[in-house]
């Protein structure tokens, strides 16, 4: 996922983040049923998150993607706890940017995180095969081979960086590996509205894909509050 020179400010979040968020954030910020979770399942990019790591324990069928992979676990482990730490720096530099109804507070926040860190790190080194080196626009997997695709805080969390055509392939790749694709969040960070939206929609219904903008019951990043559902044109996903 090559970034632009251009777009490295200062002010903003720095290098992407190595997130660690729980299953719980992922049912909230995806709307996620039991049965949504009962098919074959991934995350792209899964970073240290505890998605695939509770799903399997639960009994189901989870398997993460993600570039940093490549590293060993205690790397990515370090590389998440940073990610967390300069998180945290960011919320304290821009408040206006957040609202605190998932998370109590700040401390609730890095106790969650943190719990979803170690659940990672402890989970891919017991079940390392769940943990796929990968990289977007182009994934070693097979036509619909998942029957669900949950994709946060990567694609249009930094459209400062990738551009509608990184966008638009990434997209169109996670929609051929999957029977359906769920994008959250819509807005990049600092910003309430998202112009590259409709561009892209676009851009994917030209290539036969149906989008949907559905609310969540979720909210951290102000205006983050919606999340894209994508499938094959003729399948069933309302407006």
């Amino acid at each position: 996922m090559p970034e632009t020179d251009e777009f490295r400010p200062e002010n903003r979040i720095g290098a992407v983040l190595v997130s660690s968020r729980s299953l719980d954030e992922y049912r909230r910020m995806f709307a996620l049923t039991g049965a949504d979770l009962a098919g074959r399942v991934l995350d792209c990019p899964g970073g240290a998150a505890s998605l695939t790591a509770e799903l399997t324990a639960a009994g189901g069928h989870a398997l993460a993607c993600d570039p940093v992979y490549e590293r060993p676990v205690g790397q990515v482990r370090e590389a998440a706890l940073e990610s967390l730490g300069r998180g945290y720096a960011y919320h304290q530099a821009h408040p206006d940017e957040y609202v605190w109804t998932y998370f109590r507070d700040p401390d609730h926040y890095l106790e969650s995180r943190t719990r979803s860190a170690e659940l990672f790190a402890a989970d891919r080194a017991a079940r390392p095969e769940n943990y796929v080196h990968a990289e977007l626009p182009a994934l070693p997997f097979a036509d619909r081979q998942f029957d669900l695709v949950l994709s946060s805080h990567l694609l249009f969390s930094y459209a400062d960086r990738f551009d509608r055509e990184f966008h638009v392939a990434s997209l169109r790749e996670l929609a051929r590996v999957g029977r359906e694709v769920r994008v959250f969040p819509l807005v990049s960070m600092g910003l309430a509205e998202n112009p590259e939206l409709a561009p892209v929609r676009a851009e994917l219904a030209a290539a036969g894909l149906h989008t949907a903008i559905r609310p969540v019951d979720y909210e951290f990043q102000r205006g983050g509050d919606a999340m894209m559902t994508i499938s094959r044109a003729g399948h069933d996903s309302a407006e």
